[in-house]
């Protein structure tokens, strides 16, 4: 149990931590996949409600993967941004990494935004009010400065605040069209931001762009073990899904005051943070990233945190993420 903030006694911060949680019931059954020649058909698919849609629905690969493959052979590496879990500043980091790549004068890099219910880079980047420019060679995306383009849904909203209901299948159709009517161009990097789980956007994601190649995922966490349960789930889903996982980052490690820009420990991490939880599973630990108040003040003005905070902790660990991210990219 948690230590009441009323209470006298003093918290021994440093005592030992308890041992992480295990699964304890087996997992069930895993879905064949829509795609498959089982689907609907196969023992797993008893009981299920989609049983029937999937039994009806057409098999083999998309017809439009080949267009998509096309459009974004001039893309050298394209990698996801993941977290199962939400809160823990997963489109803050995707900016924010963005923007790192970009201080290369000589770096193309693009965002494109499939957080469809809750579209915020466009925000973060300064550019909420554009909207999409159509061109012969289709869609172009909203440049944020000459080297950083972005699309996102929030750029065809009528108005900033309307809300995106839809269901699964038209959230997925826009994530297609993302990537085939899009004129990307010739990019060195291409960050797909998602939201938060293991559902439609991220299954979509993977299987569009699978024959164009996938570099990896960046998976995102805070030191919490409430966040790290999530985020396993979310590699376990990047191993069945046969993306590979080129590293954690730990965002909100340490508050950073702005003032003295000392670091601090806000979230205790009560079973190791991401750095114990990457030597557990085998994956390589990209680095941590305190958190700095004006991070958030830098994205609600949609403004660079590495123009006007170059000397913050945070623009240091996010400088160093960006080589490790580089270095797993060429390993690759």
């Amino acid at each position: 149990m948690a230590p009441s903030l009323e209470e006298p006694n003093e918290v021994e911060l440093s005592a030992a931590l308890k041992s992480a949680p295990k699964l304890v019931a087996h997992e069930p059954e895993h879905c064949p996949g829509p795609e498959s020649q089982l689907a609907g058909k196969g023992d797993a698919c008893a009981g299920c409600p989609n049983q029937q849609i999937c039994a009806t629905a057409p098999k083999g690969p998309d017809p439009d993967i080949p267009v998509i493959t096309s459009k974004l052979s001039g893309v050298k590496h394209k990698i996801l941004i993941l977290s199962g879990k939400g809160g823990v500043g997963k489109s803050t980091f995707t900016s924010m990494l963005a923007h790192a790549f970009a201080t290369g004068p000589d770096t193309l890099v693009g965002v494109m935004d499939t957080d469809i219910c809750g579209p915020s880079i466009p925000k973060m980047m300064g550019v909420e009010q554009e909207t999409i420019h159509v061109s012969g060679q289709g869609w172009e995306p909203v440049w944020v400065t000459e080297n950083l383009g972005v699309m996102s849904v929030q750029f065809m909203l009528p108005n900033r605040d309307d809300a995106v209901i839809w269901r699964g299948p038209k959230k997925n159709g826009l994530i297609k069209q993302f990537l085939k009517d899009v004129e990307w161009g010739e990019l060195d990097y291409l960050f797909v931001d998602t939201p938060p789980g293991t559902s439609d956007e991220h299954l979509s994601v993977n299987a569009l762009l699978k024959e164009s190649g996938v570099d990896g995922a960046v998976v995102v966490t805070t030191p919490q073990e409430i966040a790290l349960l999530d985020v396993r789930k979310e590699i376990d889903f990047c191993k069945k899904a046969g993306i590979k996982v080129l590293g954690i980052v730990e965002n909100m490690s340490g508050f950073v005051c702005p003032k003295c820009t000392k670091e601090s420990q806000i979230f205790k991490a009560s079973t190791g943070g991401a750095h114990k939880l990457a030597k557990d599973v085998g994956i390589p630990y990209l680095g941590a990233v305190p958190l700095d108040p004006r991070i958030g003040m830098s994205c609600d003005f949609g403004e660079s945190f590495f123009d006007g905070f170059p000397d913050s902790p945070a623009c240091t660990a996010l400088q160093q993420v960006m080589h490790n991210v580089q270095t797993e990219v060429q390993d690759r």
